[in-house]
């Protein structure tokens, strides 16, 4: 199935329904007066997420989408049955925005939480609603009012913790087939990964995290060229990044460094915040060079970008360093967590003096 990660729908949300004009009517009671109910509530268009899609195809030839029509009141102050309520479901990570205000109106990131994406009208009422002391027998009634409806663009932003960044070929898709049970294409050119790949590392039984790869970068990307800068918004969410880079590129590509160097560019000019998302090197193929050679290339990296963060020189195929990599990412995440967790409480607590 074609990945589609982004969407352009109509809703509609129902109209209320219109309020009753009725007086009762009933053996030796010639004027009861009025009795004329509520319409019903127009029904409400909602996203919610489900956990069994990962792209928005359902979305690519039914673009338009109505929820139920509130009915009108009924006498003996009858309220008229309200409209259902649509519910649409979602991959979750989903991000929605208004197309002719521009207002990012949420995200579905939680499977227990439906976003309001279009309110349902409000119901009419009856005459019964208009009685007073001095109005004994009105025929005023309102009418409900009409539902929203909106123009909405889906953008799919894959949830994972961490994401692999790099050069085509660089070895990304290998280093998930590696450390996870998702197998991506792999192939000996360029832009075998179309689409963006998600697996699951379990570090035991009660620890994992979700690695996302999206197509390799090159030069231009952020303007457009090649593929990956459709997928770039995937990493938006990611809390680090692993920057594959071949320690030994084929001859004729660009020295490693000068690739780091030009993806960092890519990504500053895509997504500063991007961009800040902390950042580990990953280098990869150590299987093709000896233990001379292969410290005299990471010392020259090293000297020439003035690298002091995280670096990890791994095999994909075989395996070599990948333990390493994966057990050190999620100490990082977990540390994040616990941090989180305690400015949140502290923050409870001080708002609770």
């Amino acid at each position: 199935m074609k990945f589609v990660d982004e969407a352009t729908i109509v809703v509609n949300a129902g109209k209320g329904g219109d309020g009753c004009l009725s007086f009762r009517r009933e053996k030796y009671i010639p004027r009861g007066g009025p009795d004329g109910g509520d319409g019903g509530d127009g029904g409400s268009v909602y996203l919610i997420a489900d956990s069994g899609l990962n792209t928005l195809a359902d979305f690519r030839f039914t673009r338009r989408f109505k929820a139920g029509n509130g009915q009108p009141g009924m006498g003996r102050n009858r309220t008229g049955p309200g409209g259902d309520d649509l519910y649409l479901r979602v991959p979750l990570g989903t991000q929605v925005c208004d197309v002719e205000t521009s207002e990012v109106i949420g995200d579905v990131t939680s499977i227990d939480e439906p976003l309001l994406v279009a309110q349902g009208g409000f119901h009419g009422l009856g005459n019964t609603r208009y009685k007073s002391s001095i109005n004994r027998a009105p025929r005023e009634t309102s009418k409900g009012t009409p539902g929203d409806e909106r123009t909405l663009s889906l953008e799919l932003k894959v949830l994972a913790d961490v994401g692999l960044l790099g050069m085509p070929n660089a070895g990304k898709s290998t280093l998930i087939r590696q450390v996870s049970s998702a197998r991506p294409k792999v192939a000996d050119y360029p832009f075998t990964t179309l689409h963006p790949n998600l697996g699951v590392v379990r570090i035991d039984h009660n620890a994992s995290f979700v690695i996302a790869d999206i197509p390799g970068l090159i030069e231009g990307s952020a303007e457009g060229a090649g593929l990956g800068v459709r997928f770039l918004r995937h990493l938006s969410r990611t809390a680090l990044l692993f920057h594959m880079v071949d320690i030994m590129p084929p001859q004729g590509s660009p020295e490693p460094a000068e690739q780091i160097q030009m993806l960092v560019r890519e990504l500053e000019a895509f997504d500063e915040e991007l961009a800040s998302t902390p950042r580990w090197l990953v280098l990869n193929k150590c299987d093709l060079l000896d233990d001379n050679e292969l410290t005299a290339r990471r010392d020259a990296l090293v000297e020439a970008l003035d690298w002091d963060g995280p670096l990890f020189v791994i095999s994909a195929v075989t395996g070599v360093g990948c333990e390493a990599l994966v057990g050190a990412a999620m100490a990082e995440l977990d540390e994040r967590k616990r941090a989180a967790s305690e400015l949140l409480a502290r923050q409870q607590a001080a708002s609770d003096e």
